[in-house]
């Protein structure tokens, strides 16, 4: 590893015993491969992007130990920097979408071990929102509902299992919305259940079965038109659709490639970026391909 100086930042919000066997796992795997290791721990919500703002041009490397909330923090600290460090994420958190992206083990040290040994940088995309940035994924409809739905108490329990449970009881309630997309100059109008600009290979822990790159400087977009569309069994076996001749499918689902999208709804609806919830439509996105490095184990 050829990294000089770099920040460690981990979630503070978890419970300290569960903290402290993570730390343990892996903090001392890159603390003897890199000279200066500055380790921080957040303290409130939006604190991982404060620190990354504060260190990130100052550093080679930051590794974010967290879910995909603590990460969709630190991409939001770095993206706007002129010099941008390396990124590299640990499977902290319930889900931990875009490390299985990336193809880095879900146990600690392994995970650790594996990135110092054989890791390797790529340019990822990111997409710019009008107030943000995200990394893995941008939805409306039943996935933002879905986050707002969960019960801290069964996710604390049941971990991924949760976000299940809350897409069962989020389904029975809710109707189609009006949307008016613009995709790189193409209109799309749809009633909608569910809207998802995806760049990465997971959400909520779950393998998507669409082939999406997350370096090809374009995002996915997928609009469901409606629930009955037998949602949670397909999506536990859409590897086996085709999108071209499926005709099932592609009467339900509104599937399109862009780099500059435009969204709006009859009403101000809630905005899920990457698991957090914190703003509405409408919205524009854009690609920016390539803005960040990340450390990835090398594909043998």
């Amino acid at each position: 590893m050829n990294y000089k100086n770099a920040l460690f930042i981990y979630n503070g919000n978890a419970g300290k015993k569960e903290t402290d066997v993570q730390l343990q796992s892996c903090l001392p795997v890159f603390a003897n491969e890199i000279d200066q290791l500055h380790v921080f721990k957040t303290s409130r919500p939006k604190h991982a992007a404060e620190i990354c703002r504060e260190y990130g041009e100052k550093v080679d490397l930051v590794i974010v130990l967290g879910g995909d909330g603590t990460i969709h923090e630190c991409i939001n600290g770095l993206a706007g920097l002129q010099k941008r460090p390396v990124l590299t994420v640990l499977p902290g958190g319930t889900c931990n979408d875009f490390s299985r992206t990336l193809n880095i083990q879900q146990n600690l040290q392994k995970a650790a071990k594996e990135l110092v040994s054989n890791g390797e940088e790529e340019a990822v995309d990111i997409v710019q929102t009008d107030s943000a940035y995200f990394l893995n994924f941008w939805g409306i409809g039943i996935v933002a509902e879905t986050s707002n739905n969960i019960r801290e108490e069964e996710k604390n329990v049941l971990g991924k299992a949760s976000y299940v449970l809350s897409a069962i009881r989020t389904i029975q309630n809710t109707e189609p919305k009006e949307l008016v997309m613009n995709i790189d100059g193409k209109e799309i109008r749809e009633k909608a259940v569910l809207a998802i600009v995806v760049n990465g290979n997971y959400i909520g822990g779950k393998r998507l079965p669409f082939s999406i790159s997350y370096n090809d400087g374009m995002v996915d977009v997928f609009l469901v038109r409606n629930t009955n569309f037998q949602l949670v069994k397909e999506l536990n076996d859409l590897r086996k659709i085709d999108f071209e001749t499926d005709k099932a499918f592609m009467e339900e689902v509104v599937y399109i490639r862009g780099k500059h999208i435009k969204i709006s709804s009859e009403h101000f609806v809630d905005v899920d970026m990457d698991g957090e919830v914190y703003t509405k439509t409408p919205s524009e996105l854009k690609v920016l391909p390539g803005h960040i490095k990340m450390l990835k184990p090398k594909l043998t």
